[in-house]
């Protein structure tokens, strides 16, 4: 315990090339990397429903497939983080969501544009897949939470910032010049991966196959696997809303794609706010209260959503705001919780952590996009149900002691 302590605001293994604010910068473009492949051209979706003269649904393809690659990706990649080094990885996978950038941008039908989304999501995830183990490789205790919050802060910028810019880049290109930016995005990455030097001191030296079978591992840790479900369910709630949020303000309320990038960002500002508003609250109330007061909120939010959402635009963006919040509100200390139940083996863990909410996300966009008529509804029951089931599911846990007791870090300053 009294070594905790005394590592909880130590940096393990500095940057000699990146520094500490290049570095923590770094594990935010690579964290971000789903929210700006998603969300830079959410805009344009209905323009591409135009464009390519085929159904919503099959343009939704481009995005529920990226989501469930990117799952896969990460499983494949993050084990071998475990065995060859974060920065090896990081660079394969950088190149490859480069060149299927571009592979995007010169795709001429829907179906050549769902292949180069799938290709993207493959490389894209490496990047995902090594950042949270990266955050565990350098920083320790009240460090580590408090680099976790200023991280997934920073990633949940990219849904306020991409799709205005996505908005208002569309007057002077065309969709295609939208995963131009994305290339360009991975080429920054890719230079920043360059200057990274291999946080990771101690890898896996059993064979490939073994390796792989660290997955299984981490799943047995009760623990760890309790923990994954709860914080995960929040992420069907968060992109149910994402995959149709541009329907909604478009066609639905009938607004620009301006407007509709002016609301998404409005709620955004709930998602951005949301770490640092733990961060905040973690001095002064212990973590487990935070964690039952923001699952309580977020059911809360969905009835609001459901009695008042159809009112207008207003309305809506008003009852989903505390969600929004919320569910940005738990990701560091969940993530923390997660990591701090597996000692070994951070590269799989982190790709579960990651996997695993994105899979529960793709359920969120499939359950929207099937859910019938009327969108806002759907939105409504979704974060409705998954606040009162991770509530329950988060008393449950503590109540059996399935999971590690962590120290709380209240009234330390970051």
């Amino acid at each position: 315990m009294k070594q905790e302590l005394q590592e909880e605001n130590e940096t393990r293994i500095s940057q000699k090339y990146l520094g500490e604010k290049g570095t923590i910068g770094l594990i935010v473009l690579l964290s971000a990397f789903v929210p700006l492949s998603t969300d830079l051209y959410l805009p344009a979706l209905p323009g591409m429903v135009d464009y390519f003269g085929v159904p919503v649904m099959l343009v939704n393809l481009t995005l529920i497939l990226f989501f469930i690659v990117f799952s896969a990706g990460m499983l494949f990649w993050g084990p071998l983080s475990d065995k060859y080094g974060r920065k090896p990885i990081l660079l394969t996978g950088l190149a490859i969501y480069i060149a299927a950038s571009a592979g995007c941008a010169f795709s001429w039908d829907i179906w050549h544009l769902i292949l180069f989304r799938a290709l993207q999501a493959a490389g894209g995830s490496a990047a995902s897949a090594v950042a949270t183990a990266m955050v565990k490789d350098l920083y320790a205790g009240r460090k580590q939470e408090s680099v976790l919050a200023i991280v997934q802060s920073m990633v949940v910028i990219s849904p306020a910032v991409a799709p205005v810019l996505g908005a208002f880049m569309l007057p002077y290109t065309s969709w295609q010049g939208l995963f131009w930016m994305l290339g360009l995005i991975g080429i920054v990455s890719l230079a920043g991966g360059i200057l990274l030097e291999e946080p990771l001191t101690s890898r896996y030296t059993g064979t490939m196959v073994r390796s792989f079978g660290r997955l299984g591992t981490v799943l047995k840790n009760p623990g760890f696997t309790s923990l994954l479900i709860v914080f995960s369910l929040v992420s069907t709630a968060s992109l149910a809303f994402i995959t149709d949020s541009s329907y909604i303000f478009v066609n639905q309320f009938g607004l620009s794609e301006q407007w509709y990038s002016f609301y998404f960002a409005v709620i955004a500002i709930g998602m951005i706010s949301g770490p640092f508003l733990y961060l905040r609250l973690s001095r002064y109330i212990r973590r487990n209260t935070i964690i039952v007061s923001c699952f309580a909120i977020m059911a809360v939010s969905g009835i609001m959503i459901c009695l008042f959402g159809d009112l207008g635009p207003v309305a809506f963006t008003l009852a989903l705001f505390p969600a929004s919040m919320i569910g940005s509100c738990v990701r560091p200390s969940g993530t923390f919780l997660m990591l701090q139940q597996q000692k070994e083996y951070t590269g799989s863990a982190s790709s579960l952590i990651n996997c695993s909410g994105l899979l529960f996300g793709s359920a969120g966009m499939v359950l929207v996009s099937v859910g019938g008529d009327d969108l806002i509804l759907s939105i409504g029951i979704i974060n409705f149900a998954v606040g009162l089931v991770c509530l329950s599911g988060f008393m449950l846990i503590k109540r059996l002691h399935l999971a590690k007791e962590v120290p709380d870090f209240v009234g330390k300053t970051d």
